[in-house]
């Protein structure tokens, strides 16, 4: 059922808004939408498809909002008995696939706060009580919990957990996959450890898939020099061009270590 506020407003067929909703004629309300009470909408708003927002919640001027993006539900916390808090956002924004952005609870003031011109992508969540500042991007799967603060033209990158009650400072960096348990210092970069490298070749899936043994022990032999040897990358390349016949596979192996820009995992 359509609000009298929605019914001059370009809203698609398939489109479930409460009469209690206030959406503008200027609002495009894409299929399958589902907008609730108390929801009440700026101009110029693009709700592409598939999209579920919950009220109280008021969300400014000329935000995009992309499919299966849910927006002002109840917060995921086991205190919440369902007192009425509210979601607020700003303008400007471009909410990605699959976002969830929750209401307040009583005990964090009963509102969350997103900001202006911000970028969130496909995944990313902002907890109850949470206060996004504006210009803020959060990559994909960044993850906030509840009452985190994020100051303006903050960067919280993909995978990146940021604990309760923690506080992002303003024009910092953080690093895809970094564990965020602390405040994080304004204009920083601020990246977790990374711990990888190789093991090895990949022998028993070379095996399956057919590569003989003779290919596979020239593998081997090659990743030996490359990891075992105490050489540098480019002294063990050297060794390993020097040992005459390489066959295919070492020299697929030699030339992708050569045309890295940005290094290999050792």
């Amino acid at each position: 059922m359509k609000s009298p506020a929605a019914a001059t407003a370009n809203v698609h067929a398939t489109a479930i808004i409460d009469p209690g909703a206030k959406i503008p004629s200027s609002c495009r309300v894409g299929p399958y939408c589902v907008i609730g009470p108390e929801v009440e909408l700026g101009e110029d708003n693009e709700l592409i498809s598939h999209i579920a927002i919950g009220g109280p919640s008021r969300i400014g001027r000329n935000n995009k909002i992309f499919p299966f993006v849910s927006i002002g539900m109840e917060p995921q916390d086991l205190k919440f008995k369902g007192e009425k808090t509210r979601l607020e956002i700003g303008d400007d924004n471009h909410i990605r696939e699959c976002v969830t952005i929750h209401r307040g609870t009583p005990g964090g003031g009963g509102i969350t706060k997103v900001g202006s011109a911000c970028l969130l992508m496909a995944y990313s969540h902002v907890a109850h009580d949470c206060f996004v500042g504006d210009h803020v991007i959060m990559a994909n799967n960044a993850t906030l919990a509840g009452h985190v603060i994020i100051e303006e033209w903050a960067t919280v990158g993909a995978f990146s957990p940021v604990h309760q009650f923690t506080r992002v400072g303003a024009h910092a960096y953080i690093g895809g996959g970094t564990v965020v348990t602390k405040d994080v210092l304004p204009f920083s970069k601020t990246v977790a450890s990374r711990e990888a490298r190789a093991y090895g070749a990949n022998s028993i899936g070379l095996e399956r898939r057919g590569f003989s043994k003779e290919r596979v022990q020239q593998i081997q032999k090659a990743f030996k020099t490359l990891l075992n040897s105490r050489l540098n990358t480019s002294q063990a390349l050297e060794k390993i061009k020097s040992e005459g016949d390489l066959g295919e596979d070492v020299l697929q192996l030699v030339k992708f270590i050569e045309d890295s820009k940005r290094g290999v995992i050792k």
